[in-house]
């Protein structure tokens, strides 16, 4: 990889739980209002506090994303991880490291500079209590890089304003640590480093936002007004983010009541549970998982694919098998989601490939779901959905409506002499159905156990057959639309 102005990548290593992430965040943000493309991968652990973590940032002025194989610099917090950290530098790189405790000689390599900084010396010198020196230790090494790499200041503070602009003690101790990791740096070693930063123009009408994020809001855009589900990572955030958006955009203007629902279930399968009975209700419901809910989720699905009930499911897929690694990238979820359930099933699976299109998919998720009258599933990644991407403003059309699919009204159903729920539509496999408590010749029964065409009761395998075969055309007809 060449490195050089908007073209470098580097590497910070810490401890989970000493604040590492916010600090690597706020100098992606500052790099990203700097008008130069970045891209950012936190590798962190599935514990709450003490194990290694990374946070690797890639500056790129063409907007290349991949991660990077070797690193122009490597700012080494983590005594744990010295040994592997300095071997990740690339000949010719920079490692910074906290010059206040000795570093192993058998650590330094002629083809690397070191540069040390007594990070640890200089927060037991200027600041109080000993949680306050470990979360301001990580924010002076984001001062001492501000310098080495030529971030713009005036942008860092304007991001610790945003951010702290009501806590006026907060702004200033993390301002006094940028301020202290910063003069010393440039007191003591030539800046900026031969690869540094400079202003570009490089994310017009771009954000800086994780898939998480825009799913959810792309929920919030397609009319979604019930959310079901249990916390699992890297899924969670997804519905952190809804319950943000619904509580300011789902509120009667009128009254100030909610428009929506929110639930924590005690499992996956009771948030299943919620979401097909919200959508067999008429309302637009989802939830959010990873790989193990999906695992769980399974019977149920079975049932909203024979009854015909729509669901949207975003799956943030995690490593696996069973527990795995939850704060680990994988894509391991495909099979299980394309043919989720016990017997004949084939589901219709959407696959982001950036959030923008979590938002745009999001969307169009809902609208499958309510066309073809089938669980849908959006299947990201924790890569996708929890790391902040450059990505394209949302543009929306407010001509939008939501595709409710083949819906009866109370007028319809008064005409009809006999509603058959599992009838399907002339030209189409999908059948017409009508909402709870519209009209009363649109009573059925919902069945998900063996049923014909016209929603009785079966164990007769040609009509058994008929049904099976008219659910796998309706897969068939949603595999012919065009984006």
């Amino acid at each position: 990889m060449s490195s050089g102005i908007n073209d470098f990548a580097f590497k910070l290593a810490s401890v989970n739980g000493t604040g590492s992430a916010s600090s690597s965040i706020l100098l992606m943000q500052a790099i990203f209002r700097m008008g130069v493309p970045v891209s950012g991968k936190n590798l962190f652990p599935s514990n709450i506090q003490g194990l290694p973590t990374w946070y690797e940032i890639r500056v790129n002025k063409d907007g290349y994303t991949a991660r990077a194989q070797h690193y122009d610099m490597m700012v080494a917090m983590n005594a744990q991880t010295y040994k592997r950290d300095v071997a990740e530098v690339r000949s010719g790189g920079y490692l910074v490291y906290d010059s206040t405790w000795p570093l192993d000689p058998d650590l330094f390599r002629d083809d690397v500079t070191f540069i040390g900084v007594p990070l640890a010396r200089l927060c037991n010198e200027h600041f109080q209590g000993a949680r306050e020196r470990i979360l301001v230790k990580n924010i002076a090494c984001a001062g001492a890089l501000i310098a080495l790499l030529g971030i713009d200041e005036e942008v860092v503070s304007e991001l610790l304003e945003e951010k702290f602009g009501r806590k006026q003690a907060l702004r200033d101790s993390n301002t006094k640590a940028l301020r202290l990791g910063r003069d010393y740096v440039k007191e003591n070693f030539p800046c900026p480093l031969p690869f540094h930063l400079e202003k570009m123009d490089g994310n017009k009408d771009k954000m800086l936002i994780d898939g998480n994020s825009m799913a959810a809001l792309g929920a919030i855009y397609a009319g979604a007004t019930v959310a079901a589900w249990y916390p699992i990572t890297p899924a969670t955030s997804v519905m952190d983010n809804f319950k943000s958006y619904a509580e300011k955009f789902r509120k009667d203007k009128e009254t100030g009541e909610n428009n929506y629902i929110f639930i924590q279930a005690e499992d996956e399968l009771a948030a299943i549970g919620m979401v097909i009975g919200a959508s067999w209700n008429g309302a637009r419901a989802f939830t959010s998982t990873s790989g193990p809910g999906i695992s769980l989720m399974n019977e149920l699905l079975g049932l909203a694919y024979y009854a015909e009930i729509p669901a949207v499911l975003f799956d943030v897929q995690r490593v696996g098998p069973s527990t795995g690694m939850p704060t680990r990238t994988q894509q391991g979820d495909i099979l299980e989601c394309a043919y989720a359930s016990h017997g004949d099933t084939k589901h219709i699976v959407l696959f982001p490939a950036n959030p923008s299109e979590c938002f745009d998919f999001a969307v169009r998720s809902f609208d499958l779901a309510e066309q073809f009258q089938t669980p849908v599933f959006m299947l990201s990644d924790l890569d996708i959905g929890m790391n902040d991407w450059v990505t394209p403003k949302i543009t929306w059309d407010d001509s939008y409506r939501p595709n409710r699919g083949l819906v009866l009204t109370a007028e319809q159903l008064d005409a009809m002499p006999k509603f058959h729920r599992y009838l399907p539509e002339p030209g189409t496999a999908v059948p017409a159905r009508s909402l709870p408590g519209i009209h009363a010749n649109g009573a059925f029964f919902t069945r998900g156990s063996g049923h014909n065409k016209y929603g009785g009761y079966t164990e007769i395998p040609d009509e058994y057959q008929e049904v099976m075969d008219r659910l796998l055309l309706k897969h068939k007809e949603a595999a012919k639309l065009k984006s």
